[in-house]
C-alpha cells in the first residue's frame, strides 16, 4: 500500500466527514463504543417467522441517528444468512417501500470465512433516487424478501440475522450498515467492531477488497508500477494494425487539475512499421464480480498531424480464450471510436459483454449497447456485475444492461489500451499522435456501487492521501 497516512481511525474521520458534508470530525470512535453511536442504526421486524419459510421476510427501516443528512445512496445493509446447501442459488424482491422499489437494490454476497450461522449475505442498497435521509428521519418500511431460485423450502431458523420473535420494528444489530464503506451499526457473524470500518491496509474481510490506483507514477520504469501487479505491453501481436508495435515508453505519467493522472499515446505515419499501440494491464486475472471503475479522458482528434485514424480508446476486463468459441472466456469493454470503425461512420462509444468468439472464421457471442455522438473530454465509466447480470454507467448516467448469460466464468485482468483498427481510415503518411488519458481506477470485489457511490470511494482515498491499495485476493 503506497500512502501518505494520518492512521486507520483518522481515515475513517475523513470518509466519513466528506460524506456528511464537510462536518469536522475532532476525535476518533472510542473503541468500546455501541452500535447506536453511529450515524444510522437500523431496524428490523419479520414478516415470515417459521423456522422455515417459502421465503425469508426481512423487513428493515434505516434510521438517522446523527446530526447532518445521510445520502441513502451511500447506505449499505447486510443482513447475513447460512445457505441451505452449498450450490444454492436465492432470488431477491422487494415487495413494498416508501421510497419506492425501484430506489432499492439486493445483491448475494459470499463470506471467505463461514461460521455456523452465515455463509452468504443480502446486501441492500439504494439509487440516488432514494434521496437523503433528514437528522431523526427513518426510510418507512422497506418490506424485502429473497428465496430460493428453485423455491424449495427455506430453514431460516439457523441465520445469523434471523429474529423469529422480532414482530415489530426495533433495533437490531445482526443486521450491519455500511456509510462509505464504513460499518457504523451493528456486528457481522465474524463480530467485527461496529466502529471500525475496513482499512485498506487490514486483511481481507468478508467481501469489499478493493484495488484503487491514482496513477501516481514518475514513469513506466518506476519500479512501484511493477510491485503495484502493473504490466506495460510491449509484446507483438494484435489487435490492431500488422506490423504495428506496442511500445511501453508511450505510457507517461503527470499531473493534472492536481491530481496525477497517466497518458496513453498512439501514434502513426500511415504504414504498419511507424505505428505504435499502447497498453496497460494487471499481471493478475483476480477480478471477477463487483463493481469496476475509471476516470478516462477520451478525445476526437490527434494532438498533431491529419486527423481521421480509427482508434480505439478503451477500458476493459478480460481473460484469455482457451480455444475458439470456449464458453469460459469473458470480457466487458467501454469502447470509443471517435472516428468511427467497425461500419460505424463517426464517433460511437461502444459497452460490449462478451460470453465468447472464435477469430477465424470470425464468430462472435455478445450482447452491446452504443451511443453515437462524441465522448471527447474526461467521463466516469462504471461497470457493475452480479448474479442478475452487467450494467454500464457512463457519467452516473445507466448506459446498458447486459443478460446474465454473459457472466463470467474465471476472473479477468484489468486493462486500457489505445490502438488502430487499420489505416484505411487517413491514408496520409504525416505521422500524428492520439492521447488516452486515465485518472484512476477502482474495483470493488463482489460489491454492486452505485456512481455516487464510487465518487464517494474516491473522495475518501484521495482526502486520506491514498494513492495505491490492492487487498483483491489471488484467485
Amino acid at each position: 500500500m503506497r500512502t501518505r497516512t494520518p492512521g486507520r481511525r483518522a481515515r475513517a474521520a475523513l470518509a466519513l466527514t466528506a460524506l456528511l458534508g464537510g462536518t469536522a470530525l475532532t476525535g476518533f470512535p472510542a473503541p468500546a463504543a455501541t452500535a447506536a453511536a453511529g450515524p444510522i442504526a437500523v431496524q428490523y421486524r419479520t414478516s415470515a417467522a417459521g423456522a422455515t419459510a417459502d421465503q425469508s421476510e426481512p423487513w428493515l427501516k434505516v434510521r438517522n441517528t446523527g446530526s447532518a443528512p445521510v445520502r441513502l445512496s451511500q447506505v449499505k445493509i447486510r443482513y447475513y444468512f447460512k445457505a441451505d446447501a452449498p450450490d444454492t442459488a436465492y432470488r431477491f424482491a422487494c415487495s413494498w417501500a416508501v421510497v419506492g422499489c425501484a430506489a432499492v437494490t439486493g445483491t448475494f454476497g459470499t463470506l471467505p470465512r463461514p461460521t455456523g450461522t452465515a455463509d452468504r449475505y443480502l446486501e441492500i442498497g439504494f439509487t440516488p433516487s432514494a434521496g437523503t435521509l433528514a437528522p431523526g428521519a427513518d426510510t418507512g418500511d422497506l418490506q424485502l424478501r429473497f428465496h430460493r431460485a428453485d423455491w424449495r423450502t427455506v430453514r431460516q431458523s439457523d441465520d445469523y440475522s434471523f429474529g423469529a420473535t422480532r414482530t415489530s420494528y426495533a433495533d437490531w444489530d445482526k443486521v450491519t450498515a455500511r456509510l462509505a464503506g464504513a460499518t457504523v451499526w451493528g456486528a457481522g457473524p465474524g463480530g467485527e467492531d461496529p466502529t471500525d470500518p475496513t482499512d485498506p491496509a487490514d486483511p481481507p474481510g468478508e467481501g469489499g477488497q478493493t484495488l484503487f490506483d491514482d496513477f501516481d507514477y514518475a514513469s513506466h520504469t518506476d519500479p512501484d508500477l511493477a510491485a503495484h501487479g502493473w504490466r506495460v505491453r510491449s509484446d507483438a501481436g494484435g489487435p490492431g494494425v500488422p506490423g504495428a508495435t506496442w511500445d511501453p515508453s508511450k505510457v507517461t505519467f503527470s499531473s493534472s487539475g492536481g491530481n496525477s493522472v497517466m497518458d496513453l499515446e498512439t501514434s502513426t505515419a500511415g504504414t504498419g512499421a511507424s505505428t505504435t499501440h499502447t497498453e496497460i494491464l494487471t499481471r493478475s486475472m483476480k477480478f471477477a464480480y463487483g463493481t469496476y471503475a475509471a476516470r478516462v479522458r477520451f478525445s476526437d482528434a490527434p494532438v498533431s498531424g491529419p486527423d481521421g485514424d480509427r482508434v480505439v480508446q478503451t477500458f476493459f476486463t478480460i481473460n484469455d480464450l482457451k480455444a475458439p468459441m470456449a464458453d469460459d472466456y469473458a470480457e466487458y469493454d467501454f469502447e470509443y471510436l471517435p472516428n468511427g470503425g467497425w461500419g460505424e461512420p463517426s464517433s460511437i462509444l461502444y459497452t460490449t459483454s462478451w460470453e465468447t468468439y472464435a477469430p477465424d472464421p470470425w464468430q462472435a457471442v455478445n450482447q452491446h449497447s452504443e451511443s453515437r455522438r462524441s465522448f471527447a473530454g474526461w467521463h466516469d465509466l462504471v461497470v457493475t456485475i452480479d448474479d442478475s447480470g452487467i450494467t454500464y454507467y457512463v457519467d452516473g448516467s445507466h448506459f446498458g444492461t447486459h443478460d446474465a448469460a454473459y457472466l463470467p466464468e474465471r476472473p479477468m485482468s484489468i486493462n486500457f489500451n489505445q490502438w488502430l483498427i487499420d489505416l484505411e481510415g487517413q491514408p496520409s503518411t504525416m505521422p500524428r499522435a492520439y492521447h488516452q488519458q486515465v485518472d484512476y481506477v477502482l474495483h470493488v470485489k463482489d460489491e454492486v456501487l452505485t456512481p455516487a457511490q464510487v465518487a464517494a470511494r474516491i473522495d475518501a482515498f484521495r482526502a486520506s492521501g491514498t494513492s495505491f491499495v490492492d487487498e483483491v485476493p489471488a484467485p
